[in-house]
């Protein structure tokens, strides 16, 4: 598998903060050209986007960005969180990856799986392993040979055996996938000119 993959892996390490978390929540069960396409329209609608602007905004706007009524309320939790002191994070790089997985999740709209992301795109923690990540699970079953997608469960046990590197794992695995993506799209295109 490994070889298959042209260049290195790419961390995407982003910033952390308000913007980053927000971006997740938009991007939570949509494709990544629709979360692309109604992020775009949010950091049109506040700029620039702070917890304090957005929560100004009207739920209407929102709403016309492309955002759902309950990413909208999530939306708002983490804004308020934020300004009223709840969600702090200047403290999250000096906790264990349990704890600041317990301080991310205890907003609402903000699941295990948005703070494994971020733990390990914003905070750089290399042994986080999003077991609940679909993608994930579907290349490991391609690479694997297996007959099934592995449940949530399941992969989190299999990642046990690449700690304390899960998250490059994912990494691994996700670069994977991208490039089979990349693969069938070339192929597509010379079969269809």
């Amino acid at each position: 598998m490994i070889e298959a993959i042209d260049g290195p892996i790419p961390t995407r390490l982003r910033p952390g903060g308000f913007g980053t978390l927000l971006h997740s929540i938009v991007s939570q069960q949509v494709s990544v050209a629709s979360a692309a396409a109604i992020w775009g329209r949010v950091e049109q609608n506040i700029d620039p986007l702070t917890p304090e602007n957005f929560l100004r905004k009207r739920d209407a706007t929102m709403r016309k960005c492309g955002l759902s009524a309950p990413k909208v309320r999530y939306g708002r939790a983490l804004a308020q969180a934020i300004v009223a002191g709840d969600l702090e994070f200047q403290r999250l790089p000096r906790m264990s990856d349990e704890d600041a997985m317990a301080h991310l999740t205890q907003v609402p709209g903000i699941g295990q799986w948005t703070a494994e992301i971020y733990l390990m795109f914003s905070l750089g923690r290399p042994d986080v392993f999003p077991s609940g990540d679909i993608a994930l699970q579907n290349t490991y079953q391609m690479v694997a040979g297996l007959n099934e997608r592995p449940t949530t469960k399941e992969i989190a046990v299999i990642a046990e055996r690449w700690s304390p590197w899960r998250a490059v794992a994912a990494r691994v695995l996700w670069t994977y996938l991208r490039h089979l993506r990349m693969m069938e799209k070339a192929k597509n295109s010379e079969t269809y000119p």
